[in-house]
């Protein structure tokens, strides 16, 4: 397993040190696994700053009238046809889950964390709060993908969880929530991980657990790293062994994926941070040995005044730059995903 990286090296004479010579450093980073490349940036800028406190009084200003609240959920949000979902609607614990309004997929969902918290901080989120939510969109995923019988239906084998978490990473909504999206057509990146050979998978994550700079650990079923190669600043990556589909996860496989979404969230409001984006890709049952993948990314923090963590680069070269180094991340997160 290779993991590539090409140095670039530049002089420019620099104000900030009365116009003397200095020299900065980046690296190119090719991801094992899709090929797709990141520049990781030495200077120390930063690119996402990192504020104090929450945005407690935005949270107060987009609480009227939030169709997500208490008060509302279950009057102005729509229901599944009773041939898809008998009650309309997928209560599990705390989380309530119903249609998409926006058809993003063929089947598309929404899932509330809960009603209730409407300011739902990334310090705040709880392994109970997110495999609850994470067994809503599993059973979503049946329903449409096993609709009464063991044999998947045809058609609808591209599945994916998915979240914006506050505005800055895409929210039209400031109360937390997660999208699911089932299809029959992949996403680029649903596409490109699903064409990795199965053994690749393994053979990346046993150099990356060789080499250790990056590894955070897990379990024999799920495995967690900083990305080599990030799509987004401070990317964190899972992998889990049994399941190939979020429709395959059962409730112990969603408690642990629970934990660890919830203590990854709890490690970037450790390190300064309010937002975030998460996506966990499924394939067909025919991508025999494919392990659901789940990536997780900072996002920029909710400020009156902020600076996209999206530019030219990300938008239109598809290339992330980050000055966050994926192994700085891992020595920072520590041992909080080993189990």
């Amino acid at each position: 397993m290779d993991f590539a990286r090409q140095e670039m090296r530049r002089t420019i004479l620099d104000p900030r040190a009365g116009f003397a010579p200095v020299e900065s450093v980046s690296e190119v980073r090719w991801d094992p696994l899709t090929g797709h490349t990141a520049r990781v940036l030495r200077d120390r800028v930063p690119l996402v700053p990192t504020v104090d406190g929450e945005p407690a009084q935005l949270a107060a200003q987009t609480r009227l009238g939030c169709p997500f609240c208490p008060e509302r959920v279950r009057e102005v949000t729509p229901c599944f046809p009773p041939a898809l979902v008998e009650q309309g609607r997928i209560d599990v614990g705390a989380a309530v889950l119903f249609p998409n309004l926006v058809g993003y997929a063929e089947h598309s969902s929404v899932c509330v964390y809960s009603p209730a918290l409407h300011h739902l901080p990334l310090a705040a989120m709880t392994s109970a709060l997110v495999a609850d939510n994470l067994a809503a969109q599993v059973e979503f995923c049946r329903a449409v993908q096993h609709p009464g019988r063991p044999a998947p239906r045809l058609g609808s084998g591209w599945a994916s969880l998915n979240a914006n978490h506050m505005l800055p990473a895409g929210s039209s909504l400031y109360h937390p929530h997660t999208q699911g999206a089932v299809d029959s057509v992949p996403s680029n990146e649903q596409r490109l991980l699903a064409e990795v050979p199965a053994a690749r998978f393994r053979d990346y994550l046993d150099a990356e657990r060789q080499d250790g700079r990056r590894y955070l650990g897990g379990s024999p079923d799920v495995e967690w790293l900083a990305a080599f190669a990030p799509r987004g600043p401070g990317e964190l990556r899972a992998f889990v062994w049994p399941a190939g589909n979020p429709a395959d996860l059962d409730r112990p496989l969603v408690d642990e994926l629970g934990s660890g979404i919830a203590t990854a969230m709890n490690f970037y409001a450790e390190l300064g941070y309010s937002s975030c984006n998460w996506a966990l890709y499924g394939a067909p049952v025919d991508r025999v040995g494919y392990p659901l993948n789940l990536r997780m990314v900072l996002r920029s923090n909710v400020a009156p005044l902020y600076r996209s963590d999206v530019t030219w680069l990300e938008r239109l070269h598809h290339e992330l730059a980050t000055d966050v180094l994926p192994e700085d991340l891992a020595e920072r997160a520590g041992d909080r995903f080993r189990r």
